[in-house]
């Protein structure tokens, strides 16, 4: 395994669809915890009516428009708090939320299979929202020179309310990974 190089910005500012890929088999680093990314969906425009933005720049989803390579988390269900990393150029809303990491170091045997499981292992919360993760800090993802894993696309899952959007197949998981049960919606 190669030395772990912080992503940089410039990784981030491409398109959504590609970075999402991409990010799988990357790694998110936090207060000594370490897990492998093996599963992902994009929520890419105004137009995706999956998408926070489609509301345009409210208060929750004004991250989602700025510059890439930070961190958009929000809190759902009053508890449980999900992950994405903003894409694309400041101004264009687009993320990819993180739904499922396959432990590495320092998570025992906590569940990181969901984007709030995931949070709550790697002990992300709203304190994170706005965190530039191409910077040094305590939450980063990593790329450590792995091989670039096979992955499978999938339709994003729940968020039946988005119509055909909800069909399009912007969820990838790494082949053969344990994969996060669906419950609740993305960016």
């Amino acid at each position: 395994m190669s030395r772990a190089r912080r992503l940089p910005r410039s990784f981030y500012a491409r398109d959504t669809l590609t970075v999402a890929q991409e990010l799988c088999g990357k790694y998110v680093t936090h207060q000594g915890r370490v897990g492998r990314i093996i599963e992902v969906e994009a929520y890419h425009g105004r137009d995706d009516q999956a998408s926070h933005a489609r509301r345009g720049p409210t208060p929750r989803a004004a991250i989602m428009f700025g510059p890439p390579g930070v961190a958009y988390v929000y809190q759902i269900y009053g508890m449980f708090f999900c992950l994405n990393l903003v894409t694309m150029s400041d101004g264009f809303p687009a993320a990819v939320l993180l739904r499922a990491l396959e432990p590495v170091a320092g998570l025992g045997d906590a569940r990181t299979d969901g984007p709030g499981k995931l949070c709550r292992a790697m002990a992300i919360d709203k304190r994170h929202n706005g965190l530039d993760v191409t910077r040094p800090g305590a939450l980063q993802v990593e790329d450590r020179g792995d091989p670039a894993p096979v992955l499978r696309a999938t339709p994003r899952v729940n968020v039946d309310y988005a119509g055909a959007w909800a069909a399009r197949p912007w969820r990838w998981v790494v082949e053969g990974a344990p994969v996060s049960r669906p419950r609740w919606g993305g960016a």
